[in-house]
């Protein structure tokens, strides 16, 4: 991946939220912006819009799977798990609200929140797909699956 690349884009996507989030807004207006071109876009928004929804919705199901088993197994670093679950519940409750507002906004009205159309281009998009991509579950333990 290319780390300089993702530094620009974040420093140029306006907004307080976290890194995820900044570049999930990039792709999402990268993608409106070119619909007029290729009509798939359309498609290919609302996919990835209801996959970070999942995402979010499984990343916090399995925070409180592991809670409960922590509770009932009783460890010695209950303290930190439980802040630890804390935080994924708060970050994930952000994302979730974060893509309800994107949901909820038409497309025409997508323009207000925009930024400008030099921010991203095609190249970076493309970045930008595969740095996500390469956070889901399934890249991260690709080499366990490799190893097995």
């Amino acid at each position: 991946m290319d780390q300089g690349s993702i530094a620009r884009i974040l420093k140029q996507v306006s907004g307080g939220e976290d890194e995820i989030q900044q570049l999930q807004k990039a792709l999402l207006d990268y993608l409106d912006e070119n619909t007029e071109t290729d009509a798939s876009l359309v498609f290919s928004r609302k996919f990835y819009i209801a996959q970070w929804f999942r995402d979010t919705t499984m990343e916090t199901e399995k925070a409180i799977k592991s809670q409960k088993d922590e509770d009932s197994s009783e460890g010695t670093h209950h303290a930190k798990d439980v802040e630890t679950t804390g935080q994924i519940m708060h970050r994930a409750e952000s994302r979730k609200k974060f893509l309800r507002s994107i949901i909820r906004t038409v497309p025409s009205q997508f323009g207000a929140f925009k930024m400008n159309s030099d921010t991203v281009d095609y190249e970076d998009a493309c970045l930008i797909v595969r740095y996500l991509a390469s956070m889901r579950p399934f890249a991260q333990s690709f080499d366990i699956y490799l190893t097995q």
